[in-house]
């Protein structure tokens, strides 16, 4: 079984990010998606609600799977045995942060692989951060074409709250 994990914050999930879980799906018999808590960049969205915002799109890709990220990315890839690591590039401004990591990852555990696809043109300018910005002063048929559509409506409930 050739696996990878696809592992990322997610908060929320972009169609980039399905975008590359799909060209991930392709290359590899199995991915994991592993979604971190990532405390750090305050997600709007739990990591169990991430998770089940991300399952809906699961049931139509057979092989591939979500998993709560738990320590080193390196080190649950190995946990998962899993021979690569997946990670999407937007721009250049992504690679000299992503370059880092792999080096990093590769220093840990020379044995698993870090494999960098980019999306579809369609996404390589959105980010997360930048989908919460527009949600928080827009409407949900404003996001909706970067967004999965039950994301986009959890999104706008979310801010609602606020």
């Amino acid at each position: 079984m050739r696996r990878a994990v696809y592992a990322g914050t997610f908060d929320p999930v972009t169609n980039g990010h399905l975008d590359i879980l799909e060209r991930a799906c392709r290359l590899f018999d199995e991915v994991v998606i592993a979604v971190a808590p990532n405390k750090e960049k305050k997600p709007i969205f739990t990591v169990d609600e991430r998770i089940e915002l991300l399952a809906e799109h699961l049931k139509n890709i057979p092989n591939a799977r979500a998993e709560i990220l738990e320590g080193l990315t390196v080190d649950f890839a190995k946990k998962m045995d899993a021979i690569a690591i997946v990670r999407g590039l937007r721009a250049v401004s992504d690679f000299e942060y992503e370059f880092q990591m792999a080096q990093m990852n590769r220093h840990l555990d020379d044995e698993i692989e870090t494999i960098f696809l980019m999306p579809s043109e369609d996404y390589f300018f959105t980010s997360s951060n930048l989908i919460k910005a527009v949600a928080s002063y827009s409407s949900q048929e404003r996001i909706e074409k970067f967004i999965p559509r039950n994301v986009a409506k959890a999104l706008s409930e979310r801010f609602a709250k606020r």
